[in-house]
């Protein structure tokens, strides 16, 4: 097996550093209970199993929220660490 050098590219963004664009899925209704079905066809696409933690991110503009988006957690914290991940390790220098 042969083993590339390759960094791992972000979900979001295409090779040549440009986000990739955005477009409506499909419409789903929320019911009385405030629940809401993420249809098959976009759970199979997505690789999302039952149990699967998606954390919900909204966006706000002029005080109310205008767009919700969901990620996989583990995507979520594996970006969050690709963030602050050169940040905290300038920080162990710090003081010497």
């Amino acid at each position: 097996m042969v083993k590339t050098d390759q960094k791992k590219e972000s979900c979001c963004v295409s090779a040549s550093g440009v986000t990739s664009c955005c477009r409506i899925e499909a419409l789903i209704s929320v019911d009385e209970r405030g629940q809401m079905v993420l249809p098959k066809e976009l759970r199979e696409r997505g690789n999302i199993k039952a149990g699967d933690k998606l954390a919900l991110i909204s966006w706000e503009k002029e005080g109310e929220v205008c767009c919700l988006t969901l990620i996989k957690a583990d995507n979520l914290a594996e970006r969050v660490r690709e963030f602050l991940g050169p940040i905290m390790g300038n920080l162990g220098g710090i003081g010497k």
